[in-house]
């Protein structure tokens, strides 16, 4: 078993047909065919069906190429990393984030930082708290913020920040008059929703149906970016992470505390084998600098945080 055996197989695999892995990798197809018996004879395994001229992967061939796939993700860090000290210099971090820290807040971190730090080469990377789990785990990043519903397993891992969650509106919403909102309030309107998987959406979840209420639940979406959005459009009233919503304070949205707890929460992550650089460690602290002013912001934009009922003594 060779890697270009494995790398045939590969393309074949991701490709779909022999023709277009000998196309993409300049070979003949009969060169296609010979390198997966090859392999088929070195593994002792039947890797593919021959169905009228078709190669169709039987279930060790899908096995195979998840282990491969797993080699491909670390050779292409390793090149990810060989072009970006070509680029960048050593002085360099990259950083995986969550969209919800990724859109507004780091940009507010990278500006501060590079104040200070303007020889540091910044690879700031947007995507799924998956992918950030992935990119991390692969060494593709430096270290990650993802939220709280992935598995942190074998990964050093803190919390970086949680806070409550905000009610979000448009400014002529019929709840727009009232303070604080509760899960009451909740009954019967038109919701945005988070996705099922969101570990504030089952929080929330988990209350709606403690107290018997039924929002109408008309869009359903992953980030609390499209929620707030979709609520300034006037489609309806949302649940948001604060640290997002506030940036869309002075834009139409109205923010309203909530009477009930449902939190959010981001994860730091990074692999224990790597040491972080300097500048990561300095880049950190300037992250706990940005999230210490942006609470506070959103603190004094909402005002007295409400006495529950729970909370008041009995008269």
């Amino acid at each position: 078993m060779n890697a270009r055996d494995i790398e045939i197989f590969r393309s074949v695999m991701v490709s779909g047909t022999a023709s277009k892995t000998a196309a993409l990798l300049g070979i003949s197809q009969s060169a296609v065919s010979q390198s997966l018996r090859k392999l088929e004879t070195s593994a002792d395994l039947c890797l593919f069906e021959r169905i009228r001229g078709r190669l169709v992967p039987t279930r060790e061939a899908q096995i195979l190429l998840n282990d491969i796939e797993r080699h491909f993700v670390g050779m292409q860090a390793i090149e990810h990393r060989v072009r970006s000290l070509k680029s960048g210099g050593s002085d360099r971090l990259t950083a995986a984030v969550y969209p919800a820290l990724g859109f507004s807040f780091l940009p507010h971190v990278v500006a501060s930082f590079r104040q200070r730090f303007p020889e540091t080469y910044i690879s700031l990377q947007i995507m799924s708290s998956k992918d950030v789990h992935a990119h991390v785990t692969s060494g593709q990043a430096d270290f990650g913020l993802m939220a709280d519903e992935m598995s942190l397993a074998g990964l050093e891992h803190s919390l970086f920040y949680r806070t409550q969650c905000v009610v979000v509106m448009r400014q002529d919403h019929p709840l727009r008059n009232k303070s604080v909102i509760a899960l009451t309030d909740l009954q019967d309107m038109d919701f945005i929703a988070l996705n099922a998987e969101d570990s504030s959406r089952i929080r929330l979840d988990a209350l709606l149906q403690n107290a018997n209420v039924v929002p109408r639940r008309i869009v359903e979406t992953p980030y609390s970016q499209t929620v707030c959005e979709l609520a300034r459009q006037g489609v309806g009233i949302g649940v948001a992470n604060p640290v997002t919503a506030i940036g869309y304070a002075d834009s139409g949205l109205l923010l309203k505390r909530a009477l009930f707890d449902v939190e959010f929460r981001a994860i730091l992550l990074f692999r224990s084998d790597k040491l972080f650089s300097e500048s990561s460690k300095q880049f950190l602290k300037f992250m706990r600098i940005q999230m210490s002013e942006v609470q506070t912001q959103i603190d004094d934009f909402l005002g007295a945080r409400p006495v529950k009922s729970r909370d008041r003594k009995s008269g």
